[in-house]
C-alpha cells in the first residue's frame, strides 16, 4: 500500500476515534485535552503567506493527545494560530516519524523536542501538494518532556516538504503563558482558518471540518467563523 494511502487510512481512523470521543465527552476537548497555550510570534522567512517575509502575532498550544502525565509516551501536538491582517491561519501538527512511511503517521513520543507533521497534505495556490512540519529550533532553548517544561522562549522551526525536498519556511516563538481559561476557550480549525494559497486538502480534512464543529459546539466554545469557500476547496483534494 502506498504511504499516502496508509496515511489516509490512519487519519480516517483518527477521525472515527474522534467521533467516539465527541459522543462520550462534554465541556472538554475530545482529543488533546491536556495542554498549555502561549501568546507568541510566527516569523515567515519567504513568500509562503501574503505580504512576504514578516513577523505575525500568534497563539500557540502544545498538548498531549491522550492526556498522559508528565513525560509519559503520548502523541504530542503543536497548534499554531498566526494572526494575519484580517484573518487567522491555524496550523495543526502532531508528532510523527521521520521515515518515508512513518512521517505520515501520528507517533507517540516522550518529549516535546520531537518532529511534528501535518500527516496529510496541504495545497499551495499553484496547486502543488506539500506537507508541513516543525522541529525544535537547534539554536533555541532545550524543550522539555512534560507540559510544565515547555516555557516562554522555546522555539520551533517550521518547514514544508514537497516530495523528498524540505524547505524552511518560518519560526514559532513561545511568549507569555495564557491562563487555563484562555486555553480552554481556544477552538482551532485548520480547515476554516486557512488561506486560498495554503490550505488542507482531501476527504480526510473534509471529515475533520465536521469533527471540529461538532467537538467545539459540544464543549461549549465559540467555533471558527463559517467559511464555506474554505470547506469547498478542502474536499476535492
Amino acid at each position: 500500500m502506498r504511504p499516502a494511502r496508509i496515511a489516509a487510512a490512519a487519519a480516517t481512523g483518527v477521525a472515527a476515534g474522534l467521533a467516539v470521543r465527541v459522543a462520550r465527552s462534554r465541556h472538554r476537548r475530545s482529543l488533546h485535552p491536556a495542554g498549555r497555550s502561549f501568546a507568541g510570534t510566527v516569523e515567515i522567512f519567504g513568500d509562503l503567506l501574503p505580504g512576504g517575509p514578516a513577523r505575525h502575532p500568534a497563539t500557540v498550544r502544545v498538548s498531549k493527545g491522550a492526556g498522559t502525565r508528565g513525560g509519559r509516551l503520548d502523541v504530542r501536538g503543536l497548534a499554531v494560530r498566526a494572526h494575519l491582517p484580517g484573518r487567522d491561519l491555524d496550523l495543526l501538527l502532531s508528532t510523527a516519524g521521520r521515515g518515508r512511511l512513518t512521517r505520515h503517521l501520528p507517533m507517540p513520543r516522550r518529549t516535546f523536542a520531537a518532529t511534528y507533521g501535518t500527516i496529510t497534505a496541504y495545497r499551495l495556490g499553484s496547486g502543488s501538494k506539500i506537507y508541513l512540519l516543525a522541529r525544535p529550533d537547534p539554536d533555541g532553548p532545550a524543550i522539555g518532556r512534560s507540559l510544565g517544561e515547555v516555557t516562554p522562549g522555546d522555539r520551533f522551526l517550521l518547514g514544508m516538504r514537497q516530495g523528498e525536498r524540505e524547505v524552511p519556511i518560518g519560526r514559532v516563538t513561545l511568549g507569555r503563558l495564557l491562563s487555563p481559561g484562555a486555553d480552554a476557550a481556544l477552538a482551532f480549525d485548520a480547515v476554516r482558518n486557512s488561506l486560498p494559497g495554503l490550505h488542507p486538502a482531501g476527504l480526510v480534512h473534509g471529515s475533520r471540518a465536521l469533527a471540529y464543529r461538532a467537538s467545539q459546539r459540544w464543549r461549549g466554545v465559540t467555533p471558527a467563523p463559517e467559511n464555506p469557500a474554505a470547506v469547498a476547496r478542502t474536499v476535492p483534494g
